[in-house]
């Protein structure tokens, strides 16, 4: 079973003294000319930048350029920040700061209640310096400007990921006190000129069961679809081990998050079906796998699961297979196919399912937790 990832956006971290990739095209007027004074000799501390709360819709922009620059693993679009912020849960707590020098936003910083894993003093931030700006205490300010408003609300705990290859983002948590609790692994593959055709007969036994292999596109007319989704869903997160309580969310909530976000592949995911099952929570589906979309051109896989008294039968495997098939289909020979996915390191029978489907192992992301009580 893999868990989610919303085409980046459940996987929060600290994006701290990475350098960018990207050409000035990608970075907002405003940051071009003091890029260039910095590059021009510029070090140390800044005292001349501001810190204020985000503008939305109005910094949306900015923002996902800093997030691009600073983290070009993981792009976004101002959409789908839009998008992201418009799906968020309106009964649970968030903020988000920019810090601004001269008319240009050069960092941002966005902290809210962990919706995935819910308890009323728990917290999960994320921190984004544009590459040209760090090292100069604009990330140490929106991080102690944070602290403050989260002490004054009872915080407790305070979370992040970090990706492990990143020494200097972790030097920065473990600075300030954080200290690493889970490790999450990053696997890839890519579907472009794969043989597929090896999987013909797991896909036949499949059917012989009386099983049926549908995408989440073709199951539109079903009317209970989303409501069936979301409880399957939830049934097999149970059995992630993900080393927290998991929260379930309401169901708009899901859906909206899930279901209605723009990168959602909706012709890409599947259902597996059992015609002769009829739960009242999730009718005939017995598992499930996604594939979202990323502005990066890239593919990754939010939860693959089935239910218990389904599994030994290659199913997860088959949900799959059908995705890739249908990801192979889709891009022909024009486009990118790789999809990445993300396994705990105790499900151990995913992980090593994802590598005999051939996915590769690449540099993980570490959860970091702050305990403020400690730190009062």
């Amino acid at each position: 079973m893999t868990s989610r990832i919303r085409a980046f956006g459940g996987l929060w971290r600290v994006a701290y003294g990475k350098r960018s990739s990207l050409i000035t095209q990608h970075l907002p007027s405003a940051i071009l000319p003091m890029r260039r004074h910095i590059q021009s000799g510029q070090t140390g501390p800044m005292s001349d930048f501001t810190l204020r709360e985000m503008r939305v819709p109005a910094d949306f922009a900015t923002v996902a350029s800093i997030r691009n620059a600073a983290d070009s693993q993981w792009p976004v679009t101002p959409e789908l920040l839009a998008a992201w912020d418009a799906s968020r849960d309106p009964a649970l707590y968030h903020s988000a700061l920019v810090a601004e020098l001269g008319s240009a936003v050069v960092g941002y910083l966005g902290v809210g209640h962990d919706d995935f894993a819910f308890q009323e003093n728990r917290y999960f931030g994320h921190l984004y310096v544009h590459p040209d700006f760090q090292r100069r205490g604009i990330g140490s300010a929106l991080h102690a400007r944070m602290l403050k408003v989260l002490r004054g609300r009872g915080a407790h705990e305070l979370r992040t990921m970090m990706a492990e290859n990143n020494a200097p983002g972790i030097a920065f948590l473990e600075r300030n006190g954080y200290r690493p609790t889970w490790r999450r692994l990053d696997l890839r593959l890519n579907v472009s000129g794969a043989e597929l055709s090896r999987f013909d007969d797991l896909l036949a036994s499949v059917a012989a069961r009386g099983l049926h292999l549908v995408s989440i596109a073709d199951l539109a007319a079903d009317k209970e679809r989303d409501e069936r989704l979301y409880e399957l869903d939830w049934l097999l997160f149970q059995d992630v081990p993900m080393g927290q309580t998991l929260t379930k969310k309401p169901l708009n909530i899901w859906v909206a998050e899930e279901l209605q976000d723009p990168n959602f592949e909706a012709a890409l995911s599947f259902v597996v079906l059992d015609p002769k099952r009829d739960d009242p929570l999730t009718g005939p589906y017995v598992g499930y796998s996604t594939l979202m979309g990323n502005p990066g051109g890239f593919f990754v896989i939010g939860m693959t699961g089935i239910l218990r008294e389904y599994r030994r039968m290659g199913l997860a495997k088959a949900l799959k297979v059908a995705g890739m098939r249908a990801l192979q289909a889709k891009i022909g020979d024009s486009g990118s196919g790789e999809i990445r996915t993300f396994n705990d390191p105790p499900n151990v029978a995913m992980v090593n399912m994802n590598e005999a489907l051939g996915f590769m192992r690449f540099p993980g992301q570490v959860r970091y937790e702050l305990l403020l009580e400690k730190q009062a």
